[in-house]
């Protein structure tokens, strides 16, 4: 069985949709919050690689003119 969210499921249920169509919404819904994870993991590393090329470039400036 694949990961789902359980507040989801249990507010379709609430909400009078059928068993396996909320589950079946409630795993959806759970893989693209995976992808969110993924992709803002991504975004850090990518913040981190602009932080470091930012002070490598102005170290560079800095013995450039000083």
């Amino acid at each position: 069985m694949a990961v789902m969210l359980s507040k989801t499921y249990d507010a379709l249920i609430a909400a009078g949709a059928p068993d396996d169509k909320a589950r079946a919404a409630a795993e959806e819904l759970a893989g693209y919050e995976s992808r969110f994870v993924k992709i803002e993991t991504d975004l850090a590393v990518l913040k981190w690689m602009v932080g470091v090329n930012l002070a490598a470039s102005l170290s560079i400036v800095v013995k450039l003119f000083v």
